[in-house]
């Protein structure tokens, strides 16, 4: 029994002593994020998606198992997704074009092992795991006169939603780095390669979303 008590006396200890080596914090950034379409889905065949440039807001948690090597986990917010822009044609002396935004609300899981090449210097790997909460799109036709926007005449696709066509997971696996000062503060940049077809369609084309995140973060605890 006193061997017993030892022993998890010790445990306590030293799980005491590892708690100094977690820390957590906010971060938030800026994201470029793309959409791959692939050539078998008829209706997108030549057309290109630009990058859309926007936001990512959440918390982070790390744990230092030793000097050099670390566990992190993230809960993110990003309305992720891509602009189109199909160049205009002339229209009665009007030059009329056609642009679309396509908007992924995203919750992003980032899971990664972190490796210290100097106490403020790390490179890290992992998997992105997005959950996409709401899917829309909206397509605005334009001259240099006017704006019009469209939307699609099927009732299952109101208001430019369009969840119905995409799947709710979205996996990324990513590389990044990090530089982190004394204080607590921190920056980081990392690009999430999205291996994923989003695509509901049965047609056997795919949508494939990537993005590209640099941000800033404070870190408490540790030692």
């Amino acid at each position: 029994m006193k061997k017993l008590l030892l022993v998890a006396a010790v445990a306590v200890m030293g799980i005491s002593a590892n708690a100094q080596e977690f820390r957590f914090g906010p971060k938030a950034g800026f994201a470029m994020s793309t959409i791959k379409l692939d050539d078998k889905q008829d209706d997108l065949k030549g057309r290109k998606m630009d990058p859309k440039y926007t936001f990512y807001v959440g918390g982070m948690a790390e744990y230092k198992l030793n000097d050099n090597f670390a566990i992190q986990g993230e809960v993110l917010y990003s309305p992720l997704g891509a602009n189109e822009k199909i160049d205009g044609v002339n229209a009665g002396g009007l030059f009329v074009g056609e642009k679309t935004k396509v908007t992924f609300g995203t919750i992003l899981v980032p899971v990664s092992a972190k490796y210290f090449i100097t106490e403020g210097f790390s490179v890290a790997a992992g998997l992105n795991v997005g959950i996409i909460l709401t899917a829309k799109q909206k397509t605005v036709i334009g001259s240099d006169l006017f704006d019009v926007e469209f939307e699609a005449e099927d009732s299952d696709y109101k208001d430019g939603d369009i969840k119905k066509s995409i799947k709710t997971l979205n996996l990324a696996p990513f590389l990044g780095v990090e530089y982190a000062l004394e204080n607590g503060l921190f920056f980081d940049a990392r690009y999430s390669l999205g291996i994923s077809n989003l695509s509901n369609d049965n047609s056997g084309g795919s949508i494939k979303n990537s993005f590209a995140q640099i941000g800033v973060g404070f870190k408490f605890g540790g030692n």
